[in-house]
Order: structure tokens, then sequence, then C-alpha cells
């Protein structure tokens, strides 16, 4: 890195900005100051204990402050005490907010060796914010030739763990120039780009930067930090970045956590346990908040991100000056729509956009304003909080189930909320599937999967049916109904998706590139088979359970209506497998779901069929001739078995039910031909019972044979009382009744 030289000199920079601190003593308390005793924790006591200790932090500050003379941190015992005592309290309670100026200035002013310096940059821990003003004091030293490169990139590793963590970030954003200067520092350019992606701005989009980047690209090759970077640019300004850039969200930065993350979490849970008030503190806001880890604690818009003292003050102003350009209206302040709708223009979002995900006022903003920036900031900081907090990915965060579950939980709603998925979560899934046990957060994972984006069928293949269909079949059958039933929805949100674009063509927030729709009707097609493959194997595995034929066939009732419904080219059969299953089902529910669903497969298929020999297609695609001949098939094997009674005789279907007649003698059953029909049916013979004793309560011997003639349609308007719409609207439609009167001949 180049260094321009200051005029600055190492003293000035050590200076502590008083006026900006907080009450040290205050903090050694407990983290109790005036305002906050309303509120104390009556086990804040228990801290007098650590008096000792943080005497002595005092002590570590005030040398370090003081320090001139270039130590050797092996002769120096002084040196070894204060270093183990800013570490040791950092790690057990976290710094204050004014020790960070004190260690920051000595540790960046190349004062002590590298060694030193590493260690108080990794000791940085907060225990509630960071003064920005000592971050900004701190990054003045990268001006002169102080401090040595390994440390300045440890320094932009620290600053974007902690970005969220500085109380206000105004001064930060107007230095923005100055970091964009060190890009040409190869070995810090992924951080600087990192640095730079959170603190982005329409504003800070030039050209002479957008060149800037496609010269290092161009030098460097295509890099994924500065490929982020040209992302954001390119959202901001479309007009100056005519480059085409990778559609999909990809992990583009470096892990840059190092040591602070697990410090900062544990922390946290210390701080929590010991003063119910820590978090409120942590996010300076007077409510109670709730006891969570990270990823629930941003999601509390923090009134860090503005001066709390000017609230009143630029409420009073707004009010008057509602639409002004030139100024924001800061999301503290945004408590009501009508206030959405005067001040949507100049909302800024806050840093930690965690917060977005529980405040609906926000949330319209998202689906009103099609800000692409906000969806890759909240894209970006999701898919770090989820794979780095997933609770069976890090070993540790297993007593942490229930906060996670809660989480995946918010996602999901925001999910539902603005009706797409997030590719972040798509990418999670992908990452985690293969690694998840099948039961934690099961429910919160399958709904996550009922949203993911569309895409090609070799990656989901790869990603999502594989892993799914091993826990599939490995697992319980509550499992398996609720993998289908998670299946279903996200085959609906992929059709109600189809049916907004055809509606709105305009919109540019595409879950992801697969948008043609022979892509579409590609990938529905292969949800479907993998669906029907799973059903089949699965009806085997746990024979033929009526509970699970139930979620089978809700599926199917989604994919025969594709349509009509949803405006999609598309219609596929089930498979045998969950055909015959159904057909021959011991329950009336799902040979009714049968019949309903095989309606609807009839009307469609007319449709179809009037459109292509009237020429007026509303889609280019027709249906394959297999799929009339297959839904011939089990017409007519549904048609013998409930009607005429001749299934055995004349159901053609490879797998169906057609068997010799010497066979079916074999049988010893008498009336073999009519097993199956509306009366016979093992399905159907409670309500045959039920009709018998209302119709000749005297007969005791319930002899079906009576159910012919008039009395069989009394039968049929007798089961359609009962609820089994679907048997109606299928014998209706499917079944060519010559007339009323021809069942009574027959019967005589």
């Amino acid at each position: 890195m180049q260094r321009r030289q200051s005029s600055k000199t190492p003293k000035q920079s050590l200076q502590v900005h008083h006026k900006n601190q907080t009450d040290l003593s205050a903090w050694r308390k407990g983290g109790t100051t005036d305002s906050e005793k309303r509120v104390q924790d009556p086990q804040s006591s228990n801290d007098q204990k650590n008096d000792s200790k943080e005497d002595s932090l005092e002590q570590a500050l005030s040398y370090f402050e003081k320090v001139q003379d270039r130590d050797s941190l092996k002769k120096s015992s002084v040196l070894q005490k204060h270093l183990a005592t800013v570490e040791s309290i950092a790690l057990q309670r976290g710094l204050p907010p004014e020790g960070f100026n004190v260690l920051l200035n000595v540790a960046l002013s190349g004062k002590l060796a590298d060694t030193v310096n590493t260690r108080l940059l990794k000791s940085l821990i907060p225990a509630s914010v960071i003064p920005e003003t000592s971050v900004v004091s701190a990054v003045s030293w990268l001006c002169v030739s102080k401090c040595s490169s390994n440390i300045q990139l440890l320094f932009l590793r620290w600053l974007i763990t902690v970005f969220d963590f500085i109380d206000h970030k105004e001064k930060l954003h107007a230095m923005y120039g100055f970091f964009f200067s060190f890009l040409q520092d190869e070995k810090l350019c992924p951080y600087v780009c990192h640095l730079l992606y959170l603190l982005t701005r329409k504003e800070s989009v030039k050209p002479f930067r957008i060149r800037r980047l496609l010269d290092l690209q161009a030098k460097m090759g295509m890099q994924s930090h500065l490929q982020a970077l040209l992302s954001l640019y390119k959202l901001f300004c479309p007009e100056l970045v005519t480059i085409t850039l990778p559609g999909k969200m990809k992990n583009y930065f470096k892990n840059s956590e190092g040591p602070w993350k697990a410090a900062i979490n544990a922390v946290r849970r210390r701080n929590q346990q010991d003063s119910p008030v820590s978090q409120q503190l942590f996010l300076g806001t007077a409510q109670p908040q709730s006891r969570k880890r990270k990823w629930n604690t941003q999601l509390v818009i923090p009134a860090s991100s503005t001066n709390r003292s000017n609230l009143e003050e630029d409420s009073k102003k707004s009010r008057v000056d509602l639409y002004s350009a030139n100024e924001t209206f800061p999301v503290e302040q945004l408590q009501t729509f009508p206030q959405l709708l005067q001040n949507i223009h100049r909302l800024e979002f806050p840093s930690q956009m965690g917060s977005v995900l529980t405040n609906p006022l926000l949330l319209h903003y998202m689906n009103c304003i099609k800000d692409e920036s906000i969806y890759l900031r909240l894209y970006y900081w999701m898919g770090q909080t989820l794979q780095e907090e997933c609770t069976w990915c890090v070993a540790d965060n297993s007593q942490y189930e229930e906060e996670f579950k809660d989480f995946l939980g918010t996602i999901y709603k925001t999910e539902c909320f603005l009706q797409e998925g997030f590719p972040s979560c798509e990418e999670f899934l992908y990452k985690s599937l293969p690694l998840w046990d099948g039961s934690c957060c099961r429910s919160q994972i399958l709904r996550l999967v009922s949203w993911i984006p569309l895409s090609n069928f070799s990656e989901m293949k790869s990603h999502l049916y594989d892993p799914l269909a091993q826990l599939f079949f490995t697992s319980s059958l509550y499992f398996k109904c609720s993998v289908l039933e998670s299946l279903k929805e996200l085959l609906q949100n992929w059709l109600t998706w189809h049916v907004i674009q055809l509606d709105s063509e305009s919109d540019t927030r595409v879950p992801s590139s697969n948008t043609t729709l022979s892509g579409l009707v590609n990938t529905v097609a292969e949800l479907i088979n993998f669906v029907g493959w799973i059903s089949t194997v699965a009806l085997r595995l746990e024979k033929k359970s009526t509970f699970l034929l139930y979620f089978i066939l809700n599926f199917y009732e989604a994919v025969c209506d594709m349509y009509l419904r949803y405006n999609l080219p598309l219609l596929i059969m089930p498979p045998a497998g969950v055909f015959y299953p159904a057909l021959l089902s011991m329950d009336s529910v799902s040979l009714n779901q049968l019949c309903y669903i095989m309606y609807r497969y009839r009307t469609n298929l007319v449709a179809a069929k009037e459109n292509e020999q009237s020429k007026k297609k509303i889609l280019q695609f027709k249906f394959s001739s297999q799929t009339y001949q297959q839904y011939n098939q089990y017409i007519v094997a549904m048609v013998g078995c409930l009607w005429t009674s001749t299934a055995f005789q004349k159901d053609i279907h490879p797998q169906g039910l057609r068997m010799d007649e010497e066979l079916l003698k074999k049988t010893a059953v008498q009336e073999f031909k009519t097993s199956f029909n509306i009366v016979y049916h093992p399905a159907m013979m409670g309500f045959a019972v039920l009709f018998l004793q209302q119709v000749c309560p005297e007969d005791t011997t319930f002899n079906f044979s009576l159910i012919k003639g008039k009395m069989w349609n009394w039968y049929l308007e007798y089961l359609y009382t009962q609820g089994l719409k679907g048997l109606k609207v299928f014998i209706e439609s499917s079944i060519n009744r010559v007339s009323q009167a021809s069942h009574s001949e027959a019967g005589d």
C-alpha cells in the first residue's frame, strides 16, 4: 500500500475523545448508567467481585495511552501484565466504548511490535457499541508509514466484522474515497472491496471508480470481490456499468471474522445472563428486547445509526419539509403507513439489514420500490448469517436450536410477505441439506424449501432432490408427509410466480435466470416426476398408508389444474404406482380425491384439445399423445371398476388390473367382477350398508344385490349427499348414462 505522509503526530492521534466516552465506572458496575438504573438487574451486585480486574483494566488503558517506547514483550513484565489484562477482560466481558480509541491508536501507531499489535487487535471485543470517532482516528493512521501491512490487513478484517457495532457511520461514509484508494494493494483488495460493499450508497458510484474497478479486473482477472462491488454499482447506476456480470448471488467475500465472531457471541451470552438490559443497551433502544443471539438482535432497528438527540428535531423538521430531496428520513422514526407514503423516496435503510425482516413497513417499501441494492444487501447479510450460525453445521450451536428456529421462521414469514424466495436461503439449503439429519428445525427447513426460486434441473437434482430423497426414504411416515406438503407448496409458488409474470412482464426481480416458458415447463415437469417417483416408492415402504396417500393426492390436485388455473401448458398424469393404490384404497376420502383429480384432468385436457383444434391456442405448446393415452387408460380402469364391473377384462394399462378369468376363479371370490363397483368397493361398502339400513330397515341381511334399477339411482343420490363431490363430478363427466330408465329396465 502506498501511504500518504501526514503532518499529524503520534501524540495527537493518541488523544482520547472524552466527550464521546461513557462512564467507565458504570461499566465496571455491570454496565449501568443513570438512565439505566430503573431497569438494573438485581443480581448486578455480584459484579463487585470483579472490581480488582476492572481496576487493572483502567491501569492497562492508562499504560497503553501513555506508552512511547517500543518495549519488548519478552523483556517488559509491565507490558505482559497489561496486555494479559486487556485480553482477559475482553474475552470475559468485552471492552467498554472508551477503550477502543486507546487500543486502536496504539496498535496502529507502530509503537509496539507486531506481535503485541496483533494481540491487541484480536482483543477488541465490544461489550456494547464502538464509537465512530475511535474508528476514524484509527483509520487516519493508515495514512502514515507506521504499521505493517499485516496489521493493516488485520484491522480491515476487524472493521468488517464489527461494522454493525459502530454507533454512527456518517464519517465513515465520508471516507469512502479514502478506502477506495487502497484497492491498488492486491493483498488488501479483497477486504477493501468488502468494506466498500458495506459502505456503498448511490452517491458513491462515480464513473472514475467504475473505470478503476474495470482496470483492476483486467489486471487481476475475474475476482469475486471485484464482481461484488461492480454488481452493486450496476444496481445503483446500470447506465454506467455496461458489462455483463453473473446474475446469481454467490459468496463474494472471504471470511473476515477471524477470532472475533465467536468471542463476541460468547461475551453477548455472558452479558445477557448477567444483566437483562444488556440487549437494549447494545441496541441503544429504550424498549425491552428479547434475549436472543446475533441473528435476533439484528432483527430490531438500532437507534445508533442516527443521533438520538436529534430525532425529535428531525421529526419536527420532516413534518415541515416532507419531500426534501436532499434529506433522508431515518427509519427509527417510521411508525405508521402514512409516514411511509409521505417519505417513501427519502428512506435510508439501516446498516443492520436483519432489522428489515420484522418491520412490515420496510417490507412494504421493498415491495413498492424495486431497489436492487436493498435486496443485495439483505441477501448478503442473510447468507452470511445462515451459513455461519447453522445449528447442525457449527458443533457448539446445538443448544441454540430454538433461537435458530425462530430466525428461520422469521425468514419464512418474510418470504411469504414478499411472495418470493431469497437466493441466499437457496444457497444455504443447497449447502446444508446434505449435512441435515432431517430432525433439527424440520418444519422451518421444509418451509424454506417451499420458497426455493426457479433453477435448472441439474442444479436442483444434485443439491435438493438427491439429499432430500435420501432423507425421505429413510425417515418416518410423518417426515415423508411433511416433505410432500413442502414440495406441493413449492410447486404452487412456482405456478403463482408464473401467473404474476404473465400479468406483469415488467417485474425485474426474477428469482433466477431460468425465466423462459420452456425452462419453467421443464423445471416443473422434473419436480412432478420426482414427486411421482418418491411417492411410488414411499407407498410400497409404508404399505399403502392412507395418511401418506392423502398428501400425495393433494400434490396431484395442484398438478391436474395447471393448464386452466395457471396458464401453464403442461399436464403430467400420476404414475401407476400412485393411481392404482388410490383406486383400490379402502378409504373413501382417497377414492373421492382421485375421482376429483381425474375430473379436473379431463377438464384441462378437453380445453387443451379444443384450443388445438380451433387454433386459438393460449400457449405455443401441445400436450403429447402419451398424456391423452395414459389418461384414457386410467379412465377405462376407473369406469370398469366403479361402474361397469369390467376392470379385470378391459383394463389395458401395463400395470393395470387385467387378469385371466381362470385365475380370478381360483381366488374363490363369488362375484369377482363386481368387487370394485360403487356398491362392493371396500371404500364404499360402508355407505352401501347405511343406505340399506335406511331403505330396507326390516332387512338385516344387507343384501347388496338389491341396489339396482331405481334403487341404484337412489343410492347415487345418497352418496352425493354424503360429501362425495369428487365422485359426483367424475360420474357426471366421464360416464355416459343413456337414460335414467335404462338402469330401471336393466334391473327389471
